[in-house]
């Protein structure tokens, strides 16, 4: 990199504006960007002294994020990087004390109100619901969506949160939701390093932006490094904005439009960043701003030193156009500040940043420091000479700034001393720690669910209903009636996917519906996983019910990433401050070859856990899911059958509004001898093999969970092995997976164990995935065959003389 040798002087457009007037602006920015720089420096410091765990800031960067921030109106929404903080501070949507609060982890929701110290320092977030799960005016406020840490991740969620004030502004029946948009106005800001821009989530997401032509303003932070890789080994030309030339629109095709801008130019930032959003926003087109010659003063994160990896000649480029002191210089050298005018600035930012610092570290040690007091007496008093239970207290006392984890552990090691020695001092602990223990959920363990008012669990349950006149139809068209009903009731929803709207999905399930309901509320997209569940995310945050469909089951693991470290996790992050209740609808199972028949349930129990598990048999139990779905507000994952489309069911005659209670398992056949759980396709199979094991006189009874996550609340299965003892689980997973989670379900969860006569078992599919063709599928998955022989073995160890060996 050649450096610049002298700034630009481009003025900012402040033709209204009196010399005052844009002084006293560009002092307050100063002022901020200084500010934030301070927060950096004691941050760092606050890890090294062991205050905090981790530290990762924006360093470098604030003096862009001061020029995007002046672009940022109400109703915008921000999707971005841990490295923003200046431009959280000079949004409002982070104060400095809270800034602190998170760096220290404070489990408040009012010192902290991003995560409730869920997430480590700038990780931010604004709080788009109130308490009771419903709906802020998000218009009325600067929105950022929830920040992960997972680079590039931030991306596909902005295609949706773009996307939807494309929909607000072409659909006008959504114009009675004012509180999510005012005439599709809002612009959807990304930030991402140019480093992280090697990922396939940013192409992908940067390519469906410029299709989708959305009002998406991307900023890159180019410092010419990813940590310790330089540029010329993430990027093709080393210049991301360069490779991009390609988006560019012109007057013959639509595209981006695209600015650069160098990271230490004070005016030229503030006119870039004015044209740009100017752009976007009006013209609702997607917006790129490649931010160059930025520098990262303390390096990536406090697990390291830049001096490692930087030459001297990069180092001290770094701090001659470091942003802070070239505007500093900037503004001396243009008469806005004198130097004893900047200099005392200084010195108040600094007073300022190290008071907020210790406010936020005080006020977060407060109620420790309460418990801890309460504890230290508590156990002294059972002491009562025990040197062993004294030594407890008196380290807990020599811990000056000691943190929950040392409080309670402490009360728990003294309990455990104290096991053999019953008295009212032990049992006041005990109920001290109980009590603690409640509210230490409620900090560290509540809101993988937003639990609101409008929860899937509050939905009014309705029973299908059917008459004389309703007639039998391929299940296909069921879910087709469903959909129909549904998007009829509600303009809210809206569904997308490969081959979704013009053919009606690859199975037919929303077949004619493109043609009634308009293109803007069923899409088809490209192949593009990680965006469609991106898209639907965005959405969901304002205020639409999406639909995303992933074609097959197999292909989830494309959008897994985003699923397990944006969607699944959102709720809790966010202690329920914000939701994003989309539907992931696919279709799995039983079909045929390796790429078709997937069932990975284990990985999707692993990391999904977040979201509901919808596993429903047939497409009369699936719509009844969706329907429950579409009246509430937390997300789901909900997989069809893949052999069901075409059997036949009997059509409800309130196909749109009867409802299925998630969690609630269904005993489809009553029997005395074993007790089969099963779910999804192969519940089909169990029930051809329950016909002729009654033909060998066993009876089983079989218990469809229907959903896996929540599984089983009323503990059916249970109640079931109470009559018969014995259990077999099957499952098309491999070997330990979905099968696993369901006996630890039973087992433990349940207590099922204590009603076994025998070993449960498990039938599962085999530890590959299926071959193709019939017999493929026959050797390698659960065959009624294999039910069969599997029950009959059970019965055979559990009565020999009356079930002799078959082999």
């Amino acid at each position: 990199m050649t450096p610049n040798s002298k700034l630009t002087t481009n003025p900012i457009d402040a033709s209204e504006l009196s010399f005052d007037d844009f002084k006293t602006i560009v002092i307050n920015d100063y002022k901020i960007a200084y500010e934030s720089r301070q927060a950096s420096l004691l941050g760092r410091k606050e890890v090294l002294t062991g205050k905090a765990k981790f530290g990762i800031f924006g360093d470098g960067k604030e003096i862009p994020q001061i020029a995007m921030a002046k672009a940022f109106k109400n109703g915008d929404w921000r999707s971005g990087y841990y490295r923003d903080q200046t431009f959280a501070f000079a949004t409002g949507i982070c104060t400095l004390k809270e800034f602190f609060a998170q760096l220290y982890a404070n489990p408040s929701v009012e010192a902290e109100p991003a995560s409730a110290g869920r997430q480590m320092n700038c990780h931010f977030a604004t709080r788009s619901l109130n308490e009771d799960g419903s709906w802020k005016d998000l218009t009325e406020m600067k929105n950022s969506s929830s920040d992960i840490a997972p680079t590039g991740g931030q991306m596909a969620r902005l295609v949706g949160l773009a996307y939807a004030s494309k929909l607000y502004r072409q659909n006008p029946d959504l114009s009675y939701l004012k509180n999510f948009s005012v005439n599709g106005n809002e612009v959807a800001f990304g930030t991402i390093g140019n480093a992280s821009t090697s990922e396939g989530v940013f192409f992908e997401s940067i390519n469906a932006a410029g299709v989708l032509q959305i009002p998406m303003a991307m900023s890159i932070w180019d410092d010419a490094y990813g940590i310790s890789v330089p540029a010329k080994y993430q990027t093709t030309k080393e210049d991301i904005s360069e490779i991009l030339k390609g988006f560019q629109r012109d007057e013959e095709s639509e595209g981006y439009e695209i600015f650069k801008v160098r990271g230490w130019d004070y005016p030229a930032l503030c006119e870039t960043y004015q044209r740009a959003i100017d752009v976007c926003r009006t013209e609702h087109v997607p917006v790129l701003i490649h931010v160059t010659e930025v520098t990262q003063p303390q390096g990536h994160s406090t697990s390291g030193s830049h001096e490692r990896y930087k030459d001297k000649d990069r180092l001290e480029w770094e701090r001659e156009y470091d942003c802070i002191p070239q505007m500093r210089k900037w503004m001396l050298e243009s008469a806005i500040i004198t130097e004893e005018e900047i200099s005392e600035l200084e010195a108040t930012a600094k007073k300022f940043v190290r008071e907020t610092q210790r406010e936020a570290w005080n006020e977060f040690l407060a109620t420790i420091k309460v418990e801890k007091e309460e504890v230290i007496e508590m156990i002294k008093r059972i002491a009562n000479g025990n040197p062993a239970i004294t030594k407890i207290a008196s380290l807990l006392a020599g811990t000056p700034d000691a943190m929950r984890k040392e409080v309670v552990s402490s009360a728990r090691k003294t309990l455990r001393f104290s096991i053999n020695n019953p008295s009212p001092e032990r049992d006041n602990l005990i109920n001290w720690y109980n009590g603690q223990a409640s509210l230490n959920e409620d900090r560290y363990n509540s809101k993988l669910f937003t639990d609101g008012i409008d929860s899937p669990f509050l939905v009014k349950q309705v029973a299908a209903q059917y008459s004389e006149e309703s007639k039998m139809v391929d299940g296909r068209e069921l879910l087709n009636a469903c959909f129909d009903s549904n998007f009829a009731r509600d303009e809210r929803l809206v569904a997308f996917g490969e081959d979704l709207g013009a053919i009606g999905d690859v199975n037919q399930g929303f077949a004619g519906l493109q043609a009634k309901y308009g293109d803007l509320r069923i899409t088809d997209t490209g192949i593009r996983e990680m965006t469609i569940v991106g898209q639907g995310i965005g959405l969901a945050l304002r205020g639409l019910k999406p639909i995303a469909e992933i074609q097959y089951l197999d292909y989830l693991l494309y959008a897994l990433n985003i699923l397990s470290d944006d969607l699944a996790s959102l709720s809790y992050r966010t202690k329920a401050g914000q939701k994003a209740p989309v539907i992931i609808r696919t279709r799995g199972h039983r079909l045929e070859g390796v790429w078709h028949s997937g069932s990975p349930m284990s990985m999707i129990l692993g990391s999904l856990r977040g979201l509901h598990i919808c596993v429903p048999r047939n497409m009369t139990q699936a719509a009844g899911i969706y329907n429950t779905l579409f009246r509430s507000d937390e997300p789901a994952l909900v997989i069809e059958c893949l052999n069901g489309y075409r059997l036949k069911e009997k059509l409800p005659e309130n196909v749109g509004e009867y409802t299925v209670q998630l969690g609630e398992a269904e005993v489809i056949k009553t029997g005395t001898d074993v007790t089969i759980v099963s779910y999804g396709a192969t519940l089909r199979i169990v029930e051809e093999a329950a016909e002729e094991l009654a033909q060998l006189g066993i009876s089983v009874e079989i218990i469809d969970p229907q959903t896996l996550l929540p599984f089983d609340t009323n503990h059916v299965c249970a109640e079931s092995l109470k009559k018969t003892n014995k259990l077999l689980v099957v499952d098309e997973d491999v070997p330990g997976g979905g099968a696993a989670f369901i006996l630890q379900q039973v087992l433990e969860e349940q207590n099922g164990y204590y009603h076994l006569d025998g070993q449960p078992r498990t039938l599962t599919a085999k530890a590959h995935r299926p071959p193709y063709g019939t017999d493929g599928d026959y050797f390698s998955k659960p065959s009624v065959d294999d039910v069969i022989e599997a029950v009959y073995k059970i019965m055979h160890d559990h009565n020999a003389s009356k079930y002799p060996s078959i082999f």
